[in-house]
């Protein structure tokens, strides 16, 4: 069993004590879970170790989508999935949200989705790495001479970790089965 400080976190949000208590026991062997059954307890919660955010829209001491713009707003890192009986309306273009799950959902679909919007974290962030090296890489490139860079260890080792970063993301893109990669790239995309 994987140690509980190695494994994502996931904040279930619902003002159901039953709703958030069933994610719990649905989730609680993969993931290290937290609940809340409130807007301002959720808030409360919430913290950079936080990976996935499962978030109902009605709730009697702050909405949902007042407890997404706040953790949009204070630029928290985690994936947000509104997991909630309100249909969807037009009212969910301007929503900065990740998914988008109408109730009554069951153990499989939530897992589902919690996964993939962990893929799609893990996948975004190593974009952002494999970028982060490959602009270090081109400044240096544009400023120093071929033979000032052959001979420098820093620029050896960032060639090397943009070579395992490519590496990774194509092993990574191969590993999704075509359903899941299309899901990915929808997501990113609606970013």
């Amino acid at each position: 069993m994987t140690d509980d400080a190695d494994r994502p976190v996931v904040l279930a949000v619902d003002d159901e004590k039953r709703v958030v208590q069933a994610f719990e026991i649905w989730l609680g062997d993969g993931y290290d879970v937290r609940t809340a059954t409130g807007g301002t307890e959720a808030l409360e919660k919430l913290d950079d170790t936080v990976d996935v955010v499962l978030l109902d829209r009605h709730m009697p001491d702050m909405s949902g989508d007042e407890v997404l713009e706040q953790i949009r707003e204070a630029e928290y890192g985690c994936r947000v999935a509104m997991v909630t009986a309100v249909a969807p309306e037009f009212d969910i273009v301007d929503m900065e949200f990740d998914h988008y799950i109408s109730k009554p959902v069951d153990e499989s679909d939530l897992r589902m989705v919690v996964d993939r919007l962990l893929d799609i974290q893990h996948y975004d962030e190593q974009l952002a790495e494999l970028y982060r090296v490959v602009q270090k890489i081109a400044t240096l490139e544009d400023e120093m001479t071929d033979s000032r860079l052959d001979h420098h260890e820093e620029y050896a080792s960032l060639l090397e970790e943009r070579e395992r970063l490519r590496n990774e993301t194509r092993e990574q893109v191969g590993e999704m089965d075509r359903e899941n990669l299309d899901d990915v790239f929808e997501m990113i995309g609606s970013r």
